[in-house]
């Protein structure tokens, strides 16, 4: 048997978890003890003392005196009940009690159960118990003391449970807030380091929550310097090759027409190959995320392409967010060139969009090209990845970095980049999707 319906009634938050564990077994005790209380307090006592007070009554009524003597006589006064006659057309129609008097009922129910010439009975407060009754000579109403029939002061045990009850368990989730603060700084610190960031985090809280925070550090370690190092290499490397091919340039200068253009293109294509290797090095770790319009950054991006002669036009915003995004706009600018960029080498044109919502920023780019099917999409986000069947590559030359550029900056970003069918143009369409 599953038990899956329970989640989504459960709190996603730790600390709404926690508190659902602390809570449950003391309102689970609470509710068992008040059951008990009842049956036991509540039910039991009253049945006895209501026992003991009917017997008392029917002893002033054996008496065999009117109503006036039972009242006046020293048995009354002994018991302490009132007696007194009431005119037939006084007696109330029905019983009287309070609704959240719950004693009431076992009251009512045991009297009517022992004292046979009960007509009414009237609970009207904590204090009386007011009794209508048969008998030889008329109608005799009595009345006596409440806390006869019902134990006294017996919502303190209530009180007392809701009190310790709350005092627990305030105590106890301060003390967790304590051990889950811990859990929390490592969730931030690990989700600023998959946007992109570096916040100081110290591991401390428990042993087990302490060796999670070392393996976090150690971790992070690593990678910074993996990427240090292969962006150091890669710097290096181009940095190597540029002499070269300055110097390649400087002797092809020097040819003639016909042998010097297509060699000199090869050179151009080679230098556009090693920028493409150096941005694929650099990824997304320039800088810090700072507040930007992503709306105002996509106009400039559309403007700059319209002087570069490349048909790129924003077509749509919408949303209903508002405000900036904590974005690296350096590399999310080259992120969305070169989606453009593969737009226009397998299309005639790029269209783009944003939508912003309080919790989202997506940029998408639609082209009129050829596409990529469904199943070869997640291959196509792979460093170096040539679809020769899918794209046509005679209208440019690449390396296979551009999609995967763009999946590094969304990532480094906490977001992602999706490929899909542009239901517009028929052709490719990449979404860059970013958490807010």
């Amino acid at each position: 048997m599953t038990f899956d319906w329970l989640k989504s009634y459960t709190p996603r938050s730790l600390y709404g978890r926690a508190a659902l564990i602390l809570l449950l077994p003391v309102v689970s005790l609470f509710l068992v003890v008040a059951v008990v209380f009842i049956q036991r307090h509540f039910e039991g006592v009253t049945e006895q003392m209501t026992r003991t007070a009917s017997r008392e009554v029917r002893a002033l009524l054996d008496s065999g005196e009117s109503a006036r003597e039972a009242g006046a006589s020293r048995l009354a006064r002994t018991l302490q009940i009132a007696v007194q006659p009431v005119p037939t057309d006084e007696l109330p129609r029905a019983n009287l009690r309070r609704w959240f008097d719950f004693t009431g009922i076992i009251v009512i129910r045991e009297l009517e159960a022992l004292l046979p010439a009960l007509r009414v009975i009237e609970l009207p407060d904590d204090h009386r118990v007011i009794l209508y009754m048969e008998q030889h000579d008329g109608i005799w109403r009595l009345q006596f003391d409440r806390r006869r029939v019902s134990a006294s002061n017996a919502h303190q045990l209530f009180v007392n449970m809701v009190f310790f009850g709350v005092l627990m368990t305030v105590i106890a989730y301060l003390y967790l807030r304590n051990q889950l603060r811990p859990i929390t700084r490592l969730a931030r610190a690990a989700e600023a380091f998959g946007r992109g960031r570096h916040e100081p985090y110290r591991p401390a809280g428990a042993v087990e929550v302490r060796a999670a925070g070392h393996a976090f550090l150690d971790m992070r370690a690593r990678i910074e310097r993996q990427i240090e190092q292969r962006t150091l290499m890669l710097s290096g490397v181009s940095h190597d090759m540029r002499t070269p091919l300055t110097r390649l340039k400087l002797g092809l200068s020097m040819l003639e027409d016909e042998d010097r253009i297509p060699m000199q293109q090869d050179v151009a294509d080679m230098e556009r190959l090693l920028d493409e290797f150096l941005a694929f090095a650099r990824g997304a770790q320039e800088g810090q995320p700072e507040p930007v319009d992503p709306v105002a950054l996509v106009r400039r991006i559309v403007e700059d392409c319209a002087r570069a002669n490349i048909p790129a036009t924003l077509v749509e915003v919408k949303g209903d967010g508002t405000g900036e995004v904590a974005l690296r706009a350096g590399a999310i600018r080259r992120a969305i060139e070169n989606l453009i960029n593969n737009a226009v080498r397998y299309g005639s044109k790029a269209e783009l969009s944003v939508l912003l919502t309080d919790r989202s920023l997506r940029i998408r780019v639609e082209d009129d090209g050829p596409g990529i099917p469904p199943e070869s999409r997640a291959e196509a986000m792979k460093p170096f990845a040539r679809l020769e069947p899918a794209r046509n590559q005679n209208l440019g030359t690449g390396v296979g970095l551009g999609l995967s550029i763009a999946m590094d900056i969304a990532r480094a970003h906490g977001g992602t980049v999706r490929l899909g069918e542009s239901q517009r143009l028929g052709g490719l369409r990449a979404d860059i999707v970013i958490g807010r």
